[in-house]
């Protein structure tokens, strides 16, 4: 951290006595050192206009110099990583203050404070960008759109999306994330086979259409076509690339940052609206919970097998078998820290297309607040000897403040 320093006021002279040297700055607390020893993974769920949550989750992040080495995303979290990839680290937050600020400007007006005038008004600005489109995001096509040929983009999607490839072009530089100095892997879907395909910019040069295809969800928008093969949103699939993440061999211990739009925890609804808002939450982080219970069983296979090779006698250790068996052990441990979005107002089955200005602050200062709590609570930082046992430990916080979303009154990011 910085140390803002001053120099000693006195009146203009000659000779102005010479500086004194700068004292270096002071180390980090433990807490931070540790966490700066792992590999941390950005890993961003697929959702909409609630990605402004992640947004506000990453800038509380840089403030505290918690900073990932690679980020992973589906749909509003390709968007959200590619913006964070794709600039240095002075000018991310600014960029993603951009992007934002964009496609929440088509709805200005100050929200009600109350309900149920805050139903009715986040359910008009769902249908206004039904409507009109999202400004630098996707525009709804014209009549004669629908009158094209079969298997032309405007006959597979009901909006146009080439206005996001331009606000993507103008806010990302795409050849900074082709350098690498960020990992950055994004999910969409093959069309034609079903399957989850990942850019990952380890093993492809990413451009604007690779996040453009991680975002189309159908029938929205037509599929995104890269080298013969057309890209439907990965959410389809899996609505969070932790299972990618997952995958990937690691060569160090690694803290995951798993920021989640959908709660799979929530109360039982009481109209259709609310039954229409819960299976969206359903089935959107039903994936999530798969993966986690799966890292959790899969971690600690791997440390038991390789606890287990440590025991073996030396010359069992070169046999065929144990060679193999030791393929599929590590002694690395992975620490699982869960975000979840979770609106203080009432959720409706459109809060993921609503972009007023509103809604869109009130969703960055809640990923803000949040990461924030967890920073100033870090028990998820600290090992023990029976953690470095399991190999895993996942940590879902909650932030116990509700009125993390509502304190600002301005009409900014």
């Amino acid at each position: 951290m910085a140390v803002k320093r001053t120099s000693p006021g006195s009146k203009p002279q000659a000779q102005p006595p010479a500086k004194p040297l700068p004292s270096p700055p002071p180390p980090p607390p433990p807490e931070r050192k540790a966490a700066q020893q792992r590999s941390i993974v950005l890993v961003l769920q697929g959702g909409g206009a609630l990605g402004a949550y992640q947004a506000g989750v990453y800038e509380g992040l840089a403030a505290s110099d918690y900073t990932p080495d690679w980020i992973a995303g589906v749909s509003i979290g390709a968007i959200n990583a590619a913006l964070i990839a794709g600039n240095p680290p002075e000018r991310r937050v600014e960029r993603l203050r951009a992007f934002w600020e964009r496609v929440s400007s088509g709805m200005l007006l100050p929200a009600p404070p109350d309900l149920p005038w805050r139903t009715g008004f986040n359910w008009f600005s769902a249908q206004l960008s039904t409507a009109k489109g999202i400004n630098g995001f996707y525009q709804p096509r014209s009549f004669l759109d629908f009158m094209a040929p079969p298997g032309k983009p405007s006959a597979l999607g009901l909006y146009d999306s080439r206005p996001l490839r331009e606000t993507l072009l103008e806010l990302v530089d795409f050849d900074l994330i082709n350098r690498q100095s960020l990992r950055l892997s994004v999910g969409a879907v093959d069309v034609r086979t079903g399957n989850s395909v990942y850019f990952d910019n380890s093993t492809h040069t990413i451009g604007p259409e690779h996040i453009m295809a991680s975002g189309a969800l159908p029938p929205a928008f037509a599929p995104v076509e890269i080298d013969g093969a057309a890209y439907w949103d990965g959410g389809i699939v899996s609505n969070t690339p932790l299972h990618y993440v997952l995958d990937n061999r690691q060569d160090k211990d690694r803290l995951v940052l798993q920021v989640d739009l959908f709660s799979a925890r929530g109360d039982m609804p009481t109209d259709l609206l609310g039954a229409m808002a819960r299976h969206k939450n359903i089935m959107y982080s039903s994936r999530t919970r798969y993966g986690s219970s799966m890292l959790t069983q899969i971690q600690s296979l791997k440390h038991s097998i390789d606890n287990l090779v440590k025991e073996l006698p030396p010359e069992m250790r070169e046999h065929p078998a144990v060679l193999e068996l030791m393929q599929h052990g590590s002694p690395r441990q992975i620490d699982l820290v869960q975000l979840v979005y979770r609106p203080a107002v009432r959720a409706l089955p459109s809060a993921d297309y609503e972009f007023s200005r509103a809604s869109v602050m009130e969703r960055w200062r809640a990923g803000a607040a949040d990461i924030q709590f967890c920073i100033d609570n870090p028990e998820w930082l600290h090992k023990t000897p029976s953690d470095a046992e399991a190999g895993v430990n996942v940590y879902d916080l909650r932030n116990p403040d509700p009125s993390r979303q509502h304190r600002s009154e301005t009409t900014g990011l």
